[in-house]
């Protein structure tokens, strides 16, 4: 079965909008209504919607073309490289063209999903920004994705409030929240409440157009602006595009050109050779390049995946000090720095413990990461819970001192960073612990995400979607590969489906038969089956989990 096939497996049909919502002839809202989503879905936002669908959609799928027939050749035996044909723009003397003053200190920044407690408690966090997250925190049902817009409306306007249910507890916004970004879904992941022309039209664009026409004028007004995370681009051309979406819309809101401002992520390998075309093409809007690295580990196996000298360790293993980590660090930094740009570094996935000794220990190891980003000359980093949040802040403290961040380190003593180091294999054991630990940790996410819950804590680590992604698509090149564990036994697909089945079990004496029975393991394990034993990789393990979320 193929990638494609896998996904039509489990399309189901979208209901009818039970809505009487302005829709022009091309445009479509299919979605089921949400309450209060007459205050996103205005006639002034759906123009602007359907103008970038008309635009700018019909080039969506000549990238994603690109995509493949790049990954076409690398599977073909050819690795990636710096391109020959933009040696000039790497060469060249430029910079980006300007940064706005609450950007240049990102010491520390909290990511998180787009519910409403979430976004109040990030935004009251000892950090310095809040990367609002549609994309790897969110399992996007169309109830939470229009939920979530009308939250960060409310958030910008500071009039957002929450009161839980089961302890009557009252949220409110602090005077001085932080910086607030918002990250769009990457191209790859479409929204099917929304049609253009009879077809799905890209999340990441809707997730643009609203939180843009919403937002900008009273961003604009408090001094700071409409700042966005692109993920997932894997070339200069997915950032043209981009480029080419914000200029649009600065002169359609007859805006200053650069008005608008972009973070992008690099976490997959192919992005790796083109950050300076990917800083280039978007210089007017762009301020930082970030390492997401647990999307990177991600990358470097599904890009590499065909390629058997190049198949990774127990995940645990591949950590930031690993030589082909190491050296994307830096050159992300030497790069960035050279062009004016922010160095942002990686996520601290580890979320606090209950107890004074086990949390001291998670403090230790949280120190230790963020002293190696802030060592190698990082400008920020990134953490999953506020807990995290101070021990970040007092390390970057230390190295950054009465500054703003650390563009003076430009690392220019280093040797030139080759492809070789990028690609280079990764040394380690895999072990049956570690494969059965990745059985568990996907399992549990999948089952967590199709009920719409894309951000998870799981064995004291916050999972998201790229740490889900590390722990199957392992577990498939070993299969691919007839590797074997470190006690011998060889990994095949019957293997993993005997550890599926008795992990599945572990996972129901973990949580108890309560939880478990009234979750949908089952329908999770299946489709963790067909993913990992399918003969071709899946891209994306959200995209037919996409079709088993609840509208």
């Amino acid at each position: 079965m193929t990638a494609e096939q896998l996904v039509a497996k489990y399309a189901k049909s979208q209901p009818s909008a039970d809505t009487e919502l302005p829709t022009s002839a091309e445009l479509a809202l299919i979605g089921p209504k949400v309450p209060g989503q007459e205050t996103i879905f205005n006639d002034g936002a759906l123009s602007l919607l359907a103008a970038l669908c008309e635009e700018f959609n019909e080039e969506v799928p000549e990238l994603l073309s690109k995509r493949k027939q790049k990954q076409q050749r690398i599977d073909n035996g050819e690795l990636p490289d710096f391109l020959p044909e933009t040696r000039a723009i790497r060469d060249g003397e430029w910079s980006i063209r300007g940064m706005p003053e609450d950007l240049t200190d990102r010491r520390v920044e909290i990511t998180g999903p787009v519910d409403r407690k979430m976004i109040i408690n990030a935004l009251n966090a000892n950090v310095k920004v809040f990367m609002a997250d549609f994309e790897d925190s969110l399992a996007p049902s169309w109830e939470k994705v229009v939920q979530g817009q009308i939250n960060l409306r409310d958030a910008v306007r500071g009039d957002i409030s929450f009161t839980a249910e089961n302890t009557g507890k009252h949220y409110t916004l602090d005077e001085d929240p932080a910086v607030l970004i918002c990250r769009v879904r990457g191209l790859h992941l479409k929204e099917k409440h929304v049609e253009f022309k009879g077809e799905a039209i890209p999340g990441g664009l809707f997730d643009f157009a609203m939180y843009f026409y919403h937002n900008y004028h009273q961003l604009l007004a408090k001094g700071s602006g409409p700042y966005f995370y692109i993920p997932k681009l894997e070339s200069h051309v997915e950032a043209r595009w981009w480029a080419k979406v914000f200029a649009f819309v600065e002169e359609r809101f007859c805006l200053k050109p650069g008005t608008i401002k972009c973070t992008c992520l690099i976490e997959t390998l192919p992005a790796v050779f083109e950050m300076d075309e990917i800083l280039y093409e978007l210089r007017s809007n762009i301020v930082a390049l970030n390492c997401g690295r647990w999307d990177y580990i991600f990358s470097y196996i599904k890009t590499l995946n065909k390629h058997a000298d190049r198949v990774l360790p127990d995940r645990q293993a591949v950590t930031m000090d690993t030589p082909f980590l190491s050296a994307y660090s830096r050159l992300l930094i030497k790069t960035c720095h050279k062009r004016g740009a922010l160095a942002m570094g990686g996520m601290a996935a580890l979320i606090p413990a209950k107890t004074a000794e086990e949390n001291e220990i998670i403090l230790q190891k949280v120190k230790g990461d963020k002293e190696l980003e802030a060592r190698n000359g990082h400008d920020g980093t990134w953490v999953a819970h506020p807990g995290l949040a101070d021990t970040a802040m007092t390390i970057f403290n230390d190295y950054i001192g009465t500054g703003t961040n650390q563009l003076h380190i430009t690392r220019d003593v280093d040797a030139p960073i080759l492809a070789d180091e990028l690609l280079a294999p990764c040394a380690g054991e895999r072990t049956e612990a570690g494969m059965r630990l990745n059985i568990r940790i996907a399992l549990q996410y999948i089952e967590a995400w199709i009920q719409g819950n894309g951000c998870v804590p799981i064995y004291g680590l916050m999972e998201d979607a790229a740490t889900a992604e590390i722990s199957r698509t392992s577990i498939w090149q070993w299969i691919q590969h007839e590797k074997s564990l470190s006690n011998g036994k060889l990994v095949t697909k019957a293997l993993f489906k005997s550890m599926l089945s008795e992990e599945l079990g572990t996972v129901e004496q973990e949580l108890g038969s309560e939880r478990f029975n009234q979750g949908k393991f089952n329908q999770a394990a299946g489709l963790f089956d067909e993913i990992t034993t399918s003969d071709e990789l899946v891209d994306f393990l959200t995209l037919p989990g996409y079709e088993l979320l609840t509208a």
